[in-house]
């Protein structure tokens, strides 16, 4: 199983207000930590954002990341609406 590690603080006080103010996300984000390729709608990004992966939490949410196999870890970069593509 893979871990989940926001880039900085910003992504991290967002992922907060995102768990605290969503019940549905919790389940999302245990599904990514599964399978960080295929669950939650996953999808590989191109053009400037290729290499990074995004999936959606909910209806407007979004989160791009990047995986690392060797170590289990996936680090999110950004999320929020689809304005973080």
């Amino acid at each position: 199983m893979y871990e989940i590690y926001p880039a900085n603080k910003r992504v991290e006080k967002k992922l907060e207000e995102i768990k605290n103010s969503r019940n549905d996300v919790f389940e999302k984000l245990k599904n990514l930590k599964e399978n960080p390729r295929e669950n939650s709608g996953a999808h590989p990004l191109h053009g400037r954002l290729q290499g990074k992966w995004a999936c959606w939490l909910g209806s407007n949410l979004r989160i791009i990341y990047i995986i690392d196999d060797k170590s289990k870890r996936i680090d999110v970069l950004a999320a929020g609406s689809h304005k973080v593509y």
